[in-house]
C-alpha cells in the first residue's frame, strides 16, 4: 500500500482522489498562491466576480450563453461556475487563438485552451452583412448593436462564437473528463474577462474589428466631403444675383487701370537710391582754346612768321 505525505493527505483522499476542498478555504488558498507567485516576480491576471453575475455586457453574456448552448459541456459547468465565483482562476491570460489559466482546486493547476481561428469565407460573410450597420468601433466594442446585427454575430454556425469542435482543452488535473471544474471555471472566466475587455474577443478569433467598420466609414468619409446641394433660389437670395444670366458667360478677369500722378515736384530720393549722372557744364562761346597737337596743320599767322625769318 502507498504511503502518503501528511501534505498529500490532506490534500486527497484516502482512494487517491483529490478531496472536496470548501470554497471558504479555495479562496484563503488561491490568495495565498497569488501573494507568493507576485513575490516572485509572476505578472498574474486573476478573474474577479464582483457579485453574482459571472458576465454584464453583451460580448461576455453572448460568450457564456454561447458555451452553455452546447450540450458537451452542460455536466461539468455548475462547478465551473462555482470556482470562477470563489476566485479560484488566479490567472487567465488571452492571446491570438490561445488562452491560458492557472486555477487553484486542491492544488494549482495549469491550463491550456486553444481555438481556431474564425474562417476566412465567414469572416468575409460576416463583414457583408454587418457592412454599413454599425455606427461606430465604439458601439461596436460596447455591444450596443441593433437586433439585426447581434443575430448576424451569434447566429450558428457561422457567427463569430467558436464551436465545441473548434475549442481543444488541456488540464493537468487528474479529472479524466473532456471538460472538468477547471477549464469550465475558465472558460466562464473569459466571458468575464469580455466584460473588461471586449476587443481580447476579436485577437482570440484571429480577427480585426475594424474592418466590420470600414464599409460604413468608408461611405460616411464619403458623404462628408461631398458638399451639400444648396438651392438656385437659396443663391439668388444670399448673393443677390441671378444665376440663370451667368450659366453660359464667362466673365474676364478686370483689366488693371494704370494710376495717373499729378504733375509737381520731382519725387526725393531716398539714400538708397542712386544718384543720376552729371549733366554736362555748357561753356560760354568765344576764342577756341590752344592746342598743341603737333599733327594740327599751321594757322596763317604762323606761317607769316615764318616767312619773315627766312
Amino acid at each position: 500500500m502507498a504511503r502518503w505525505s501528511r501534505s498529500s493527505r490532506s490534500r486527497y483522499s484516502d482512494y487517491g482522489f483529490p478531496r472536496y476542498v470548501p470554497v471558504s478555504e479555495r479562496k484563503q488558498e488561491a490568495a495565498s498562491k497569488i501573494k507568493k507567485l507576485t513575490a516572485k516576480g509572476e505578472e498574474l491576471s486573476p478573474v474577479e466576480i464582483p457579485g453574482r453575475a459571472i458576465a454584464k455586457t453583451f460580448w461576455g453574456k453572448a460568450w457564456c450563453d454561447n458555451i452553455e448552448s452546447y450540450h458537451d459541456y452542460e455536466n461539468r459547468l455548475p462547478r465551473g461556475r462555482s470556482y470562477v465565483r470563489s476566485g479560484a482562476v488566479i490567472d487567465l491570460k488571452i492571446f491570438k487563438g490561445k488562452i491560458t489559466a492557472q486555477v487553484m482546486g486542491s492544488e494549482l493547476y495549469e491550463i491550456n485552451i486553444t481555438i481556431q481561428e474564425l474562417e476566412k469565407d465567414k469572416w468575409e460573410k460576416l463583414k457583408r452583412d454587418c457592412a454599413g450597420k454599425i455606427s461606430s468601433l465604439i458601439d461596436l466594442i460596447k455591444g450596443k448593436l441593433s437586433k439585426e446585427i447581434i443575430e448576424v454575430l451569434c447566429r450558428k454556425p457561422n457567427g463569430m462564437f467558436p464551436a465545441p469542435k473548434e475549442i481543444k482543452m488541456i488540464c493537468n488535473c487528474p479529472d479524466w473528463a473532456d471538460l472538468c471544474k477547471h477549464l469550465a471555471a475558465v472558460l466562464y472566466g473569459v466571458g468575464a474577462r469580455l466584460d473588461a475587455q471586449p476587443e481580447l474577443f476579436f485577437l482570440l478569433r484571429g480577427v480585426d474589428q475594424n474592418e466590420l467598420l470600414s464599409a460604413g466609414v468608408a461611405d460616411t468619409l464619403v458623404d462628408a466631403a461631398t458638399p451639400a446641394a444648396i438651392a438656385d433660389d437659396e443663391l439668388n437670395n444670399i448673393f443677390g444675383i441671378e444665376l440663370d444670366t451667368l450659366d453660359d458667360e464667362i466673365i474676364p478677369p478686370p483689366v488693371p487701370v494704370p494710376v495717373k500722378r499729378k504733375p509737381g515736384r520731382p519725387k526725393k530720393l531716398s539714400a538708397a537710391t542712386p544718384e543720376p549722372s552729371a549733366t554736362p557744364v555748357k561753356r560760354k562761346p568765344g576764342r577756341p582754346r590752344k592746342t598743341e597737337n603737333a599733327s594740327s596743320p599751321p594757322t596763317k599767322k604762323s606761317a607769316k612768321k615764318t616767312t619773315k625769318q627766312k
